[in-house]
């Protein structure tokens, strides 16, 4: 089949390069404009568009899906299908209706469940067991559309968002491939989706990511798994931030040395932090304008006193 590839993030790049070893034709990728990025600041383009270019293959970048030149190109190369991994815009009904196999989504979730811009984030937030990834139809609904295929994994008691996504960018690439080999041969029909079971994976930001120690401890682990690596989890410290990696819960704690809410203890070989439960071991650290540390050299430097907490 024509393909016409939409997709912006690194997270996409996994699925265009499957897509371009495949049987198909990508005829074009779509992706969001030049952007604003890394500590220079410097105007660059997204990691889907470097790797089509690299390919040799035709990038459009619409400021918005809806813009008539960009349909009337998209008309021109009369696509039989558009793939779609996290492209970052809304598709309108006009491009939707272009393709004669309509636009096909890889979505990192096993749909209904968690539906919306942040799948990952939030089956690592809430304790899922497992999760997956799904290719489903684009309708004008969130990511309501019918579904052609599913493949799951396993949520791991140390995954951060940012484990759990590569594993499913790669093991989602397939999943496409196969999808689309299905639709051009006639062997796969999209089912639609159970009204059972439907939730909602709303953007994390920044101002969500903050961690509040009067919460348990598997809370606390959660929340700063989930936010990693981005949005960053975060607290603060003497009133100023202090971003934070992965933390570990601690319960070899002996009676009588319970610690409060944010209280700090530096031991020898690691910093605690206490919760509304058991305390958590803290891993690296990064105050503003330092580089991300061990937690255990961050104490060294700053030296708490005894009873200072964090997020006080």
């Amino acid at each position: 089949m024509k393909l016409v590839f939409a997709g912006t993030p690194e997270v996409a790049v996994p699925t265009l390069k499957a897509l371009l070893d495949s049987r198909h034709e990508v005829a074009a990728v779509v992706t969001r404009p030049d952007a604003v990025a890394g500590r220079g600041r410097k105007v660059t383009p997204s990691p889907v568009a470097s790797v089509a270019e690299e390919a040799g293959v035709e990038v459009l970048k619409p400021a918005k899906a809806d813009e008539p030149e960009f349909l009337d190109r998209l008309r021109e190369i009369a696509p039989d299908c558009c793939p779609v991994v996290a492209y970052g815009a809304i598709l309108r009904q006009e491009a939707l209706d272009v393709p004669r196999h309509g636009w096909v989504n890889l979505h990192f979730s096993l749909l209904p469940a968690w539906r919306g811009a942040a799948p990952v984030q939030h089956a690592v937030l809430h304790g899922d067991d497992v999760t997956g990834a799904t290719t489903f139809e684009i309708e004008p609904e969130l990511d309501s559309g019918p579904v052609y295929g599913m493949l799951t994994e396993p949520i791991g008691p140390g995954d951060t968002s940012g484990d759990l996504l590569s594993r499913l960018a790669e093991a989602g690439s397939g999943l496409m491939v196969r999808t689309l080999d299905g639709i051009e041969d006639g062997s796969l029909e999209a089912r639609p989706q159970s009204a059972d079971g439907v939730s909602f994976a709303s953007k994390i930001n920044p101002e969500d990511a903050e961690v509040d120690f009067a919460a348990p401890a598997m809370r606390v682990d959660r929340l700063v798994r989930a936010c990693t690596p981005t949005p960053g989890a975060w607290t603060t410290f003497r009133g100023a931030r202090l971003k934070l990696g992965p933390v570990t819960p601690v319960t070899d704690i002996a009676a009588g040395h319970e610690l409060a809410a944010g209280e700090l203890a530096v031991e020898k070989k690691r910093v605690l932090v206490g919760t509304a439960t058991h305390p958590v071991r803290l891993g690296d650290v990064q105050a503003q304008g330092k580089k991300m540390m061990n937690a255990v050299d961050w104490a060294r430097g700053v030296r708490p006193e005894e009873g200072e907490r964090l997020g006080a």
